[in-house]
């Protein structure tokens, strides 16, 4: 270091300096991602085994679902642990998110009912026993009491609870299982009467053996278990006629709406679009916002695979909305034909051509019959030679007429060029026809 006055020098070591300098240098490690996977919610699936619970604690945890009923069964033995827990969640684990109905792969009902069909063989084989005179002496000389406590409690027990959960379990929890069937739940519930009236007829057949007091308690099991089954049915009945009731003043509240807005949006649409020529921006969206309109007041929810009006309806207002035209839909008698078949594919692209090409105004006319679906496409346009069409356009000599030809039907196109527009027939004989 140099003396007062002048510049400062320091002794600086370059082994660190070069260390600072190699640490700036050495490029930044990336931040450690979180290798913890993120756990499925607590839910049970859709599709299950019994009740699902199994499966939602495996898929939460990331475990095998073998190992967790190994698990539930082993705890089931220390006081019933594992049973408590298996309701418990069962009662409190919502279904996963989604709009499919629950289904269930073991047919909880009938092994319900096939258990109670070996508890109640063992009544029958117990209230025989209990009615022979002579293995009553038997037993009389032999132990000192008499066959008023020969066991057919426990097979009575057997019997009665097997039959009530088998009837409880097809009304109240297979009802919403559309794989069982619709006779399903009749069909259990009237086995499980049976079963427990047979229950009640064999008890009530050894009395005059064991004495009215003794067999008091096992008469009422199955009386007690008919009563649940009837209740389990009624309260069905209740829930089916709330939503009804509940269905019933949402379609009136639905009604109502419908018709103030028709009164008043619906007649201000189509103010707009008669004020306003066919092909103009604001016409559209007028059109189109009446189609969408009349669609959610009327017509609901239409089917992944709708019918062919439904379809070429809502092509239609597709349409509009990329082209300056305005489609008219109209169809009368019925129709099998669906908007998955090549009747439909050749009609929408019918109408595609007329809304490229003509605009305007363009109409749809469906006509279904017995032996026949005919779909007449027209429009306003300058209309073109069909024969002039070149060769290497394949819109109407494939997607229209050719398709019609391969799947049994025919297409006519009538157009003249400055004249009249254009006019597309599509014909499909139905299944019937063609199989005459």
């Amino acid at each position: 270091m140099m003396s007062a006055g002048g510049p400062r020098w320091f002794d600086v070591d370059m082994s660190s300096l070069a260390t600072v300098t190699d640490a700036a240098a050495r490029p930044l490690r990336p931040a450690r991602p979180n290798r913890r996977p993120t756990r499925i919610p607590l839910t049970r699936p859709r599709t299950m085994a019994v009740t699902g619970v199994a499966a939602g604690l495996a898929d939460h945890f990331g475990v095998s679902v073998t190992r967790v009923r190994l698990l539930l069964a082993v705890a089931t033995a220390f006081a019933g642990a594992g049973l408590l827990f298996y309701v418990w969640c069962w009662l409190f684990m919502p279904l996963r998110a989604g709009d499919g109905a629950t289904e269930r792969r073991v047919p909880v009902a009938w092994l319900l009912l096939t258990g109670a069909g070996v508890g109640l063989a063992g009544v029958l084989s117990a209230a025989r026993a209990t009615s022979s005179v002579y293995l009553d002496l038997y037993f009389t000389e032999t132990t000192g009491y008499g066959l008023r406590f020969w066991p057919t409690v426990p097979w009575v027990w057997a019997a009665t609870l097997l039959a009530t959960a088998a009837g409880v379990w097809a009304g109240g929890i297979d009802r919403v299982d559309p794989s069982r069937g619709p006779r399903h739940a009749m069909v259990v519930r009237v086995l499980a009467a049976v079963a427990l009236a047979v229950v009640f007829v064999a008890v009530a057949g050894t009395a005059d053996v064991r004495g009215g007091r003794a067999v008091i308690g096992e008469l009422l099991l199955p009386v007690a278990g008919a009563a649940a089954i009837a209740a389990s049915a009624l309260l069905q009945a209740w829930r089916h006629l709330v939503d009804e009731r509940i269905g019933r003043v949402r379609d009136e509240q639905r009604s109502a709406m419908a018709a103030h807005l028709h009164d008043s949006v619906l007649q201000t649409l189509a103010l707009i679009q008669n004020r306003s020529g066919a092909s103009s921006e604001v016409s559209r969206i007028a059109r189109a916002q009446e189609r969408e309109l009349r669609a959610w007041l009327y017509d609901g929810d239409s089917p992944a695979d709708s019918d062919l009006p439904t379809d070429l309806r809502d092509y239609a207002g597709a349409l509009e909305l990329d082209f300056p035209v305005r489609i008219e839909v109209v169809s009368t008698g019925t129709s099998t034909e669906r908007a998955s078949g090549e009747l439909a594919a050749a009609a929408r692209e019918a109408m595609l051509n007329a809304a490229r090409h003509a605009g305007g105004e363009i109409s749809v006319y469906i006509e279904g019959a017995a032996s026949a679906v005919d779909v007449f496409i027209r429009d306003r346009g300058a209309g073109f030679d069909p024969a002039a069409v070149p060769a290497d356009r394949w819109g109407v000599r494939e997607s229209i007429v050719g398709r019609m030809r391969r799947s049994g039907g025919t297409a006519v196109i009538r157009s003249v060029p400055d004249v009249s527009g254009t006019e597309v027939r599509l014909s499909l004989p139905t299944a019937g026809a063609r199989r005459d």
